[in-house]
């Protein structure tokens, strides 16, 4: 049978689908491997002295009109009040309303834009847009330049980073850095079931479940926050 290899629709999909022969190979190993280079000096060189930052995950389909993207807002504008930079993904949802809070609390709102099939539009509220072509190095970015995550009500892509950084914290890649689960009525249900699953079957140890805290105050992120960043050696601005 034919095949007839299609055009990748990102520069991920043309990386990950190379050895396949249903999507048409636009680079050479090399050629890829310098344009990874590329992306991590360009992402370092443009984030490189934003100071203390917190990086905010959430829903791309929080519509303005939900009470979760005023929540998201109000936070945002509390940590950049508190001298925190706040970074997202640069999309829309809740993602715009922490750049929209950073803005209004006098701090830095960076969005980190990402190539998909179906093109993510930066949102009006980003102050510094990165364009990425590669997951893999925007996820990084979002790590380095971060003292702690602030996981909102989202979907794959929000647990994909918070299940990401708990794993960097458990295998000691990194340290003193919290993760934060803001909105008890929506997380509750997933700390029931890593309790009830995951550790009843000792997948996981009783301590790992530290590695979560559940919020639902803004003035309680910011004093995580804020000593996670003292502990780094990341004072904050202002």
């Amino acid at each position: 049978m034919a095949v007839h290899p299609r055009q990748p629709t990102s520069t991920d999909e043309e990386l990950f689908a190379a050895e396949r022969d249903t999507v048409i190979a636009l680079r050479s190993d090399s050629e890829r491997i310098a344009l990874i280079g590329a992306e991590l000096a360009y992402g370092f060189e443009a984030l490189g002295d934003i100071g203390p930052a917190v990086s905010v995950f959430g829903s791309a389909r929080t519509r303005g009109d939900d009470p979760a993207y005023e929540r998201a807002r109000v936070l945002a504008q509390r940590l950049a009040s508190a001298g925190f930079a706040v970074i997202t993904g640069g999309g829309s949802g809740s993602m715009e309303a922490a750049n929209r809070g950073a803005q209004e609390g006098g701090g830095r709102s960076i969005g980190l834009n990402i190539e998909l099939p179906h093109e993510q539009v930066p949102n009006r509220f980003v102050d510094l847009g990165l364009d990425f072509h590669y997951f893999f190095v925007r996820k990084l970015m979002f790590v380095r330049y971060a003292s702690a995550f602030v996981v909102l009500p989202g979907g794959l892509g929000t647990l994909d980073e918070l299940f990401e950084a708990l794993t960097l914290i458990q295998t000691g890649k990194i340290s003193h850095f919290p993760v934060i689960l803001y909105g008890s009525d929506y997380w509750r249900g997933l700390l029931d079931w890593i309790r009830a699953s995951v550790l009843a079957q000792a997948n996981i140890a009783p301590e790992d479940l530290t590695l979560l805290q559940l919020v639902d105050e803004p003035s309680e992120v910011c004093r995580i926050v804020g000593a996670a960043a003292a502990v780094q050696g990341r004072p904050r601005r202002g």
